[in-house]
């Protein structure tokens, strides 16, 4: 059996309206985005499967409940602000106040740091061919150490370099799932340490 990953983000309230079969527009195409991220990458057999929780606490205690029922089951979510501590549980546990599930070990919870957008950073090129003519590239930041860039900075830097472009300002709802599908695996991998410990894990669980 595949392993299922719980994801922050891929729509919310509002976006129930859309629901056709259980599933939201955004969710389908924020699955849609991780797939193609993920084979990009190379990995091959049981692939995993991804679930797009909505918020971060939905998120959570989606996979709280997966795991008590006996599924296999990993968490990702961002985690909004630096890593300081050695572990994804312990930050979670001072920042969410998220006590993991009995059995689990880190290897279950990953976060994307500080926030998914800080993965874009890596692929700049991506970026840049997806909004075309009136991307300012000079507006993102420029630290090579991603993770360290504050959330904050990553959302208005993106919102700045993406305003005159025929795409429209950044909007994670409206761009976010398309430009995953974009980026390059390896770029993201180098940059993020983060989410080289994310594609390792799922290396394991996609073994024929």
């Amino acid at each position: 059996m595949s392993v299922k990953v719980y994801l922050e983000g891929g729509g919310s309230g509002s976006d129930r309206k859309k629901r056709k079969g259980g599933r939201s527009e955004q969710s389908s195409k924020f699955r849609e985005g991780f797939i193609k991220f993920v084979k990009k990458a190379g990995l091959t057999g049981r692939m995993p499967r991804f679930v797009p929780c909505g918020s971060r606490e939905t998120a959570y205690k989606d996979f709280c409940r997966a795991i008590e029922s006996g599924e296999t089951a990993l968490l990702l979510v961002d985690a909004e602000e630096l890593v300081t501590v050695p572990g994804p549980w312990q930050h979670l546990r001072s920042s969410d106040n998220w006590i993991p599930p009995r059995s689990t070990t880190d290897d279950h919870c990953h976060l994307m740091v500080q926030v998914m957008e800080s993965w874009f950073l890596a692929d700049t090129a991506a970026l840049k061919s997806y909004f075309g003519q009136g991307f300012r590239e000079r507006a993102l930041p420029k630290d090579p150490q991603i993770e360290r860039i504050p959330k904050r900075d990553v959302e208005t830097r993106l919102e700045q370099a993406t305003r005159g472009t025929s795409k429209g300002t950044y909007s994670e709802g409206k761009h976010s799932f398309e430009i995953l599908a974009e980026l390059d695996p390896a770029k993201v991998r180098e940059k993020s340490p983060y989410a080289e410990r994310l594609f390792s894990t799922l290396k394991k669980y996609c073994q024929p």
